[in-house]
């Protein structure tokens, strides 16, 4: 099993972690609320968990256009 977090707006893989036993605590998962989790994490089907999150660049892409905030897909 492997926790892969990916970027939600250009797709690359940020990093990935390879363990059998995950404790949702230490991820930090805990944190977020229902909404957030329903949003951000997917399970697939080989037993890996996808969180969605958002890379460097994206994220220096949004402060630097703050016009973005209002799109949901900036990089096309």
């Amino acid at each position: 099993m492997a926790i892969v977090y990916k970027c939600n707006h250009c797709g690359n893989v940020i990093g990935e972690l390879h363990q059998q036993v995950v404790d949702t605590q230490t991820l930090g998962l805990d944190h977020l609320s229902q909404e957030d989790r329903r949003q951000m994490i997917e399970y697939q089907s080989n037993g890996n968990v996808q969180i969605k999150t958002i890379c460097e660049d994206c994220q220096d892409s949004l402060e630097q256009n703050p016009q973005y905030h209002e799109l949901d897909f900036f990089i096309q």
